[in-house]
């Protein structure tokens, strides 16, 4: 599995299933949908999940000082393609 380093980067996404999970230095956004089938890969798919959210626990537990809420994400910049 691709390791997720939460709120460490911009730069990491993880994708399994159809379940996408991006990493920001502020949030890490969870989106799309996921299958957890009652089989074999039912199971992969649980654990893959379960140790991707205890990632994110772990950093959350061990920042040194969480604020009570971040505010909504930072807007995004629009630029011309340069290879256009």
């Amino acid at each position: 599995m691709t390791r997720l380093h939460p709120y460490e980067n911009e730069t990491e996404s993880i994708s399994f299933g159809t379940l996408t999970i991006e990493n920001r230095v502020d949030r890490v956004t969870v989106y799309g949908n996921l299958d957890v089938t009652r089989d074999k890969a039912g199971l992969a798919n649980a654990r893959q999940l379960r140790e991707i959210m205890e990632l994110i626990v772990r950093a959350l537990e061990t920042a040194p000082e969480l604020p009570d809420q971040v505010g909504p994400p930072k807007a995004t910049k629009t630029i011309k393609n340069p290879f256009a």
